[in-house]
């Protein structure tokens, strides 16, 4: 019994050397607070753009004449903005340019995606864009 009562005291001695850490569990530390969900107006944004069918879709100037194809989009992580990467110039993958234009200069149809303003040389002429690995 003398022994039980050294070890119960030698063990309180431990636990409040310790800030009573050894007896108490930490408290759970509270769930980041939830963020209240936009209602969007699901109808018209059916009516929207989808990534999957505006990829790879030829792009041309208000003449008609073709001065790229969309290969991906970008949305900037600091703005949320999106971004077109356009593939220009060259043919079968061979000398092809990636370049990058806001995606609201794009005027986009059910039956084109128009650049108004591009030309193949001007389209050449914007920096090269390489995508991150």
């Amino acid at each position: 019994m003398k022994y039980f009562r050294k070890l119960l005291a030698a063990t309180a001695v431990i636990g409040l050397a310790l800030g009573g850490r050894a007896f108490a569990q930490a408290p759970a530390a509270a769930p980041p607070p939830a963020q209240a969900l936009m209602k969007i107006d699901t109808q018209s944004l059916a009516s929207g753009y989808r990534a999957s069918k505006v990829i790879s879709r030829t792009v041309v100037n208000e003449t008609g004449n073709t001065v790229g194809t969309i290969e991906d989009l970008i949305i900037a992580p600091d703005t949320k903005v999106p971004w077109a990467v356009l593939s220009v110039g060259g043919f079968l993958g061979v000398g092809t340019k990636y370049v990058v234009i806001p995606f609201d200069q794009l005027l986009i149809t059910a039956k084109s995606v128009v650049l108004p303003g591009a030309s193949k040389a001007s389209m050449k002429a914007l920096p090269d864009f390489k995508f991150d690995s």
